[in-house]
């Protein structure tokens, strides 16, 4: 399965969803999802981009349905615990790869969410995904890193490991036993929790590299190259089609320009078969496998309206959130191929 397949579909219009859900906000309002509806999240935090992303669709969908919608920050055991428990609708899910990740890389209470649950639609994109050094580390570029380990020094890499923090690094370890057979080895995961986790093992030089995020790394990438807390970006994993579509300004100081530098092609991490590895951080709706045809199309039609209005566009960008909505089955379908191209890539390396 090549990378670009997978993204084949990522442009598709939302007016030709709209369309074909026809223009009936009317009868979305009048459907079987009413009352109140709680959407778990697989996330305990209310600062982070699960929580903000799932706060934006679910004000929108409340407001475009006249229902109330409230986002619960339960962490994803939890979140799982409460969707199996409930298939009259009153409970939804929203996450994001690490729902399918995190049972590829065999993490205790992640199940193949394609078999046990509905895939409902997607919604949007995190592209900040990132790798980080620290502003005087040797390392000017993610090559230089690849290079480092084929040469057989060691690099510590922080990761909060089993899902989209260890994605990247998976990659990355795939792709130095491609180039340097034998030396992948070299790289060595630093295994810890939260940002803040990973964020320390840099300042206290128990890492080389981390796993950061854009949203929240930017602001040590502006502190001058010789404060402990310093750091600077070697690699976006996101598709340069997804951070092109971000706003011109960026991120704090950080421009979307200069974001693309992080990118492939001025990145690049070979996947085989000619390929790279991009990855793009995607938020989606899981549901009850026998809650109601009926929501899963109600919402499907809510979404495409509310696309088409394209307000919760400008509101998800100025988040620096990348607007993404496919229906339910198109979402299912591409999460699926998504899925089985990052199979591979763990499997190569375990």
């Amino acid at each position: 399965m090549s990378m670009p397949s997978i993204y084949k579909t990522l442009g598709t219009s939302v007016l030709m969803a709209g369309m074909a859900f026809g223009s009936a906000a009317a009868m979305a309002a009048d459907g079987p999802l009413r009352g109140n509806v709680r959407v778990v999240i697989g996330s305990t935090s209310t600062g982070g981009d699960t929580y903000q992303n799932s706060s934006i669709v679910a004000d929108a969908l409340a407001e475009h349905l006249d229902i109330n919608m409230k986002v619960d920050a339960v962490g994803a055991s939890s979140a799982f615990r409460f969707l199996d428990r409930d298939a009259r609708g009153n409970t939804l899910m929203i996450f994001h790869d690490q729902s399918y990740l995190g049972n590829l890389y065999g993490v205790q209470g992640y199940d193949d969410i394609f078999e046990k649950y509905t895939i409902g639609p997607t919604v949007a994109i995190n592209p900040g995904n990132a790798y980080l050094v620290p502003k005087d580390s040797p390392y000017e570029t993610l090559d230089d890193v690849i290079a480092a380990v084929g040469n057989g020094e060691e690099v510590r890499v922080a990761i909060q490991p089993g899902g989209v923090s260890e994605i990247g690094f998976s990659a990355l370890k795939n792709a130095i036993a491609i180039e340097h057979p034998g030396m992948e080895d070299n790289l060595v995961a630093v295994n810890t929790g939260s940002q803040a986790d990973k964020n320390q093992q840099l300042f206290d030089d128990q890492a080389d590299m981390i796993n950061g995020t854009v949203q929240a790394n930017e602001q040590y990438t502006r502190l001058p190259e010789d404060d402990q807390k310093a750091m600077r970006f070697l690699w976006l994993t996101a598709r340069q089609g997804t951070i092109e579509q971000a706003p011109e300004d960026g991120l704090g100081q950080t421009t979307r320009e200069q974001l693309l530098q992080y990118v492939e092609p001025n990145v690049s991490v070979p996947m085989g078969n000619g390929n790279n590895f991009t990855f793009d951080k995607e938020f989606f709706f899981l549901y009850n496998k026998d809650m109601d045809q009926a929501i899963v199309d109600q919402i499907d039609q809510a979404l495409a309206e509310i696309y088409a209005e394209g307000e919760i566009q400008e509101t998800q960008k100025n988040s620096f959130f990348i607007p993404n909505f496919k229906p339910s089955d198109e979402a299912a379908q591409y999460l699926e191929t998504k899925m089985s191209v990052y199979e591979d890539i763990i499997t190569n390396i375990q």
